[in-house]
């Protein structure tokens, strides 16, 4: 066991974890002139950061409206008010935009660098920081914390090495995606604080899905597609978005944003998803749009005339799948096989058969319950140097640039307190 090295510098506020929440509230409370040291247990900044939004990072949604984007959060949006209204989406967009990263705006609200390029996202928390002179060290695992009379005094990595400060700022992330470094660390160290922590669940995680025909179709999207999820003949419910085939299911933002209801169901019986991948057209219109495709390619092969109508590799399985022959040509095909294309297109059955676990979660459900953090702040409510950020929070929020969001936000607001606070302590 390592031995025990005494503290060679003090700083005045340390953060743990150098992800986008960690990132934020380093600057933010250098910003604020206070000396910062930000430990990271990878050898670099930002691994989760990297991979968001398929590597493309999205950084928010578009939604200036503090109560309508909190609305996404449910219940616990009523604790998010006052740190939105201090930092919200105008003020992350400002900042962005201020270090060097212009943006794009795509559907549903979604915000992305304008380069597409997650790296672009970190690059700018690095300017902010090194603005502000944080101190950043990569490489130093932390072991836990030290504690005397009530007061968080120090930090020790399992090199044995101390560091200690006048606050401390936790954002180790939650427990999704292990492999960045999310092995859920800080839960360990703030129960043994006296922290609750509720049990991790993955909140917006791919399906899988039984029927393998399905699976040849991965790497497939479709932009707006109606998903209705079913149990016992009863509708669950129904949603319009984003929708990705996988080798082993279903992913995409409208997918992520059911699964945990689809997870939830699951442990109560079988569930049957119906997918409609024209939720713009009724029957009768899907059916019409279909006559005058094969009107004016009449002459040709349905296996020809099919992609004109859906993506070619979805197109390549639909004859063997409803049995139609892909030879004949479309001034032959009948009513009956008409309607029958029409409604497989409005009304394709799969059957999910679980949710992906935590390595694939985007987010996870759980972390410490709100009551245990001052909503101003960002600051326990047990350890009054100790200040909990980003996902470490038990806060569920969709796909679609909330998750960060909320790293943006409870970053800067604990990062701001964290330094006007050390400003009243003697150096």
């Amino acid at each position: 066991m390592a031995k025990e090295k005494r503290p060679t510098e003090k700083y005045d506020v340390i953060v743990i974890g150098g992800g986008p929440a960690g990132m934020m509230a380093g600057g933010a409370t250098a910003a604020k002139g206070a000396e910062v040291l930000l430990l990271e247990k990878n050898s670099g900044l930002g691994k989760k950061l990297l991979i968001t939004g398929g590597g493309r990072s999205n950084v928010t949604n578009d939604e200036r409206d503090v109560r309508k984007f909190l609305e996404k959060f449910k219940e616990k949006g009523k604790f998010l008010f006052s740190a939105f209204t201090q930092f919200g989406v105008s003020e992350t967009l400002d900042f962005f935009h201020a270090h060097e990263m212009p943006t794009r705006l795509e559907a549903e609200g979604r915000v992305f660098p304008k380069t597409e390029k997650a790296g672009s996202v970190l690059e700018a928390l690095r300017l902010f920081m090194k603005k502000g002179g944080v101190h950043v060290r990569c490489g130093a695992e932390v072991s836990g914390f030290r504690v005397a009379n009530g007061v968080i005094t120090g930090v020790k990595l399992k090199n044995g090495e101390l560091f200690s400060a006048k606050s401390y700022i936790l954002s180790t992330g939650g427990t999704s995606r292990p492999e960045t470094g999310s092995t859920g660390d800080g839960f360990r160290w703030l129960t043994r604080l006296g922290h609750t922590v509720e049990k991790s669940n993955p909140a917006l995680v791919p399906i899988r899905t039984k029927e393998a025909w399905a699976h040849k179709l991965a790497g497939l999207s479709f932009k707006e597609a109606r998903v209705s999820i079913f149990q016992n003949n009863a509708l669950q419910g129904s949603r319009v978005g984003k929708i990705l085939f996988t080798h082993v299911g279903l992913s995409g933002p409208l997918i992520l944003n059911m699964s945990k209801d689809i997870g939830e169901l699951l442990k109560y019986g079988n569930v049957a998803l119906k997918i409609d991948l024209f939720p713009k057209l009724d029957h009768g219109a899907l059916d019409r749009s279909l006559q005058a495709t094969f009107q004016k390619l009449q002459n040709k092969k349905l296996k020809n005339v099919l992609p004109e109508i859906v993506p070619p590799m979805l197109a390549r399985l639909l004859s063997g799948h409803l049995n139609l022959d892909g030879d004949k040509e479309t001034n032959k095909v009948s009513r009956t096989e008409r309607i029958v294309l029409v409604k497989f297109l409005k009304a394709l059955l799969l059957t999910p058969t679980g949710v992906l676990g935590l390595e694939k979660a985007v987010v996870v459900s759980g972390g410490i319950p709100l009551t245990e953090i001052d909503a101003r702040t960002m600051r326990s409510t047990k350890y009054d140097n100790l200040y909990l950020i980003g996902d470490i929070l038990d806060i569920d929020r969709p796909s679609g640039g909330y998750s960060l969001q909320l790293c943006w936000t409870s970053g800067w607001i604990a990062g701001t307190d964290a330094g006007e606070a050390s400003r009243t302590h003697a150096r």
